[in-house]
């Protein structure tokens, strides 16, 4: 029986252990997060565990829920202490979860914890935790750069007035150089009940007035251009389902007209609207370019009593389970007949997506860059084993797995960098188990090369930061 999570946890390989070590040498590029800019730049101590842990995690509240633990424990009013408990309560029986490897990859790397997180041992490992915590070393730019981190891209609104980017990259004793990554999901989303307050916010950011769509589009132009300025190399858009509707310039002005008036729109509108807007954009990446996210298959707030009472992102969305392939291709293929098409990364939260956009790569690619379509890794609830092992299984049956930009953390937790070793860990073994069968030659330098640029490389020289 091997021991739990040792130094070959996931590694069952001489190969896969030679070529982890290789692996984890690399620095991280953290090319999508949810980090908060204002949390990095402030770089408050944390009060103790349970805030870096519980605050704002909702992979952790939804493991709770199920476990059938109190929403006063979770997002309530009891104390810190009281909802750490909770959580010890539930981890111990969280067999399966990737939630279970995180959290003690976390106490391992973090606080040199080494025993299991379970009701007996709560109490101590509070704590032991909390007293490393006090002793300092434990603030946002601290955990980053304990981690190897070198660039951190941010996800910000279009709206956004990027001013802690700013304040952060005055800081010469910070080595990690942290960039706002462009993500208009606002300004796609007409139909969304924020939408009309949304255009005002962008009025003042951008100091323009926008009440037609010209108005609207040359205003986030001048967000693009500014976000440049700032660095900006990634761009991100979440998609539900995948919209395609063309509609010619009068049409978008009356669209725009007709939701700032408080008209309801129809579907096919609001799909134009967003096709073409959409468009508008990765015209602009293309130019200068930027990366482009494309997330596709969230089901977001499904519960309508606690999305009122907690508001999004508290952990009430699941996987959509709509048909992807023909709307994915006329967008893309509109963009690609104009030469027009930016660097594409394509995300499902749907695993019976997985060959769809694996397959989906090879029409669009160009000497560009290498790889220039990408199959984005294994996202949300699917990071885990086997979620990661299958996306990029289907990557290297379809595509050309060595030019793979690798691992996002998606995280809002400055403890969350440790997914990086568990997935080099996991892409180790993959390579390494290709290699002990015999179906790959044990050429120990194109492997290790391949693990390093997966690792980090790849990532640095698509997205071209400096």
């Amino acid at each position: 029986m091997k021991s739990f999570m040792d130094k070959d946890f996931l590694l069952s390989t001489p190969t896969a252990r030679a070529l982890f070590e290789k692996a984890n040498e690399m620095p991280i590029f953290d090319w999508h997060c949810h980090l908060s800019p204002k949390e990095i730049y402030e770089n408050k101590q944390p009060e103790d565990i349970a805030q870096l842990w519980l605050a704002g995690d909702h992979y952790k509240w939804r493991a709770m829920r199920s476990f059938g633990i109190d929403e006063e424990y979770i997002t309530g009013s009891k104390s810190n202490h009281e909802k750490f408990l909770a959580w010890a309560k539930v981890i111990q029986y969280c067999i399966g979860n990737p939630l279970y490897h995180w959290t003690h990859l976390e106490l391992q790397r973090y606080f040199g914890i080494y025993e299991t997180l379970s009701e007996d041992t709560a109490e101590d490992i509070w704590n032991r935790a909390n007293a490393m915590i006090k002793a300092g070393g434990f603030t946002p730019k601290e955990l980053i750069k304990k981690s190897g981190v070198n660039f951190v891209c941010t996800t910000d609104d279009a709206a956004d007035t990027l001013e802690y980017h700013a304040l952060i990259a005055q800081d010469s004793s910070f080595p990690c150089k942290v960039i706002p990554a462009f993500r208009p999901d606002k300004a796609l989303n007409i139909d969304a009940p924020g939408y009309c307050d949304w255009v005002a916010a962008l009025e003042k950011t951008s100091g323009m007035k926008v009440s037609s769509y010209s108005q609207l589009t040359a205003a986030l132009l001048s967000r693009i251009d500014f976000f440049g300025k700032m660095g900006c190399r990634a761009t991100d858009h979440a998609f539900t389902y995948v919209p395609y509707k063309r509609a010619s310039y009068s049409d978008l002005e009356t669209i725009f007209e007709k939701r700032m008036k408080g008209t309801a729109l129809s579907v096919g509108e609001a799909d134009a609207y967003r096709t073409e807007l959409f468009r508008f954009f990765a015209k602009e990446y293309a130019s200068r370019g930027w990366g482009m996210e494309i997330h596709i298959g969230a089901m977001r707030n499904n519960n309508t009593r606690m999305f009122e009472k907690l508001g999004p992102d508290t952990g009430y969305d699941s996987i959509d389970d709509r048909e992807a392939a023909q709307n994915l291709s006329k967008l893309l293929n509109s963009l690609e007949y104009e030469g027009a098409l930016p660097k594409t990364i394509l995300f499902t939260l749907n695993p019976k997506d997985n060959y769809v956009l694996g397959s989906m790569l090879g029409n669009f690619q160009s000497s560009e860059a290498a790889s220039k379509i990408q199959f984005g890794s294994a996202w949300w609830f699917n990071d885990n084993i086997d979620g990661m092992r299958e996306q990029m299984k289907a990557l290297g049956n379809l595509g050309i797995l060595p030019k793979f930009v690798g691992m996002v953390t998606d995280s809002r937790s400055f403890l969350s960098y440790p997914r990086h070793e568990y997935f080099r860990r996991i892409l180790c073994e993959l390579i390494g188990n290709t290699v002990e069968e015999g179906l790959y030659p044990d050429d120990r330098k194109t492997l290790e090369k391949i693990v390093c640029d997966i690792s980090y490389n790849n990532a640095v020289e698509y997205f071209g930061v400096k």
